[in-house]
C-alpha cells in the first residue's frame, strides 16, 4: 500500500468516525493541523509522508455490572503506515487503578494484534473496550469494597521521570516528545542532541503513558535514569505545588560540535538550578555541576 493509499484509508476512517459520533463529547480530533495536512495530501494525490500523525479522542460511557456509570476515553493516533501497522491507542478512566488500566491496554493490544492486523480497526477497538472495560472497573470496585485500601491510586501520586537517551536528533521524535507531553498535561523539558534528556512530571498515570509511548520508538539506548513518586492528598492544588516546571518545552543550550549536536552542559546545570533540581545533574553525568 502506497503512502497515498494509506492516507486515503486514514481519512476515510476519520470521516466515518465523525459521521457516527458527531458530538465532540464522543469523538474529537485533537491535532487539527495534522488532519488538514492529511486532507491536503489526499486532495493533491501526493505520495509525500505527512510531517505529523493525526491524533484524536474517543469517549464512551460504561455501565458496570453493579449499575454504576463510568467514563472511559481512548486517545488514538495513526502511525504513518496505518493500517499496515496497528494504531496507537491508550485507554484511560478515572475509575481504573493503574494496574487495571495497564492490563486493559495490554489486553486491547493483544486483541488487535490477533484480530485486526493490517485492517482498519478503530471501531473494533472501541467496541472491544465497550464490551470489556466495565469488567476491569468492577474488579477494582470489588477489591476496594472490603475496606479502605492503604494503596494510593495512581491519580493521587505525583511522578517525575528523568529519562536518558544516547541521543535525540530525529525531528519527528522531538515533535512527538513535545506533543505527547502537552497532550498528557505534563510539564518539564527535553534537551535534544547527544546525550538526550527528557524530564516529565505530573499525574503518575500520565507519566506512565508517556513513557510507554516513548520507549516504543526506535532508540539506540533509552532508560529512566531517575524517578520520583510523591503521594498526595488527591487535590489538584497539591499536584500543582509539586511541579518544578510550569509547562513543557524543548531547551537548546548553545549547540556546538561538528554536527551541532552537543549542548552546553554548564547552561543545562544552571537551568536545573533555577528549577530547583540541581541534584539531578550528578545522577546523569556522575559529576557535580558548575
Amino acid at each position: 500500500m502506497s503512502n497515498l493509499e494509506e492516507a486515503e484509508v486514514q481519512l476515510s476512517e476519520l470521516e466515518l468516525l465523525s459521521s457516527m459520533f458527531p458530538s465532540e463529547d464522543e469523538f474529537k480530533v485533537t491535532d487539527q493541523l495534522a488532519l488538514a495536512e492529511l486532507k491536503d495530501l489526499v486532495e493533491r494525490c501526493s505520495l509525500e509522508v505527512p510531517s505529523s500523525k493525526v491524533q484524536f479522542m474517543l469517549k464512551l460511557e460504561l455501565e458496570t455490572p453493579g449499575g454504576d456509570k463510568a467514563e472511559c476515553s481512548l486517545s488514538c493516533a495513526f502511525p504513518f503506515k496505518y493500517p499496515a501497522v496497528l494504531p496507537e491507542i491508550t485507554i484511560r478512566s478515572s475509575s481504573l487503578s493503574r494496574s487495571r488500566q495497564i492490563q486493559l491496554n495490554t489486553d486491547l493490544l493483544a486483541y488487535l494484534k490477533e484480530n485486526c492486523a493490517g485492517e482498519v480497526c478503530i471501531l473494533n477497538a472501541r467496541e472491544w473496550v465497550k464490551d470489556h472495560a466495565a469488567a476491569y472497573i468492577n474488579k477494582d470496585l470489588s477489591s476496594s469494597s472490603g475496606g479502605k485500601s492503604d494503596v494510593k491510586r495512581s491519580e493521587d501520586i505525583f511522578t517525575r521521570l528523568w529519562i536518558y537517551s544516547h541521543h535525540i536528533y530525529n525531528k519527528q521524535k522531538r515533535k512527538n516528545i513535545v506533543d505527547w507531553a502537552k497532550e498528557l498535561t505534563l510539564s518539564g523539558f527535553s534537551m535534544p542532541g547527544k546525550p538526550g534528556i527528557i524530564c516529565v512530571e505530573g499525574p503518575q498515570t500520565m507519566c506512565e503513558v508517556f513513557w510507554a509511548r516513548i520507549r516504543r520508538l526506535s532508540w539506540q539506548r533509552i532508560l529512566i535514569r531517575h524517578r520520583e513518586d510523591i503521594s498526595l492528598e488527591g487535590t489538584e492544588d497539591e499536584m500543582e505545588k509539586q511541579r518544578k516546571f510550569s509547562h513543557f518545552e524543548e531547551k537548546i543550550f548553545d549547540a556546538h560540535g561538528a554536527r551541532g549536536n552537543h549542548m552546553d552542559l554548564g547552561q543545562l546545570y544552571h537551568f536545573l538550578v533555577d528549577n530547583r533540581c540541581a541534584d539531578i545533574f550528578q545522577k546523569y553525568f556522575g559529576v557535580e555541576g558548575q
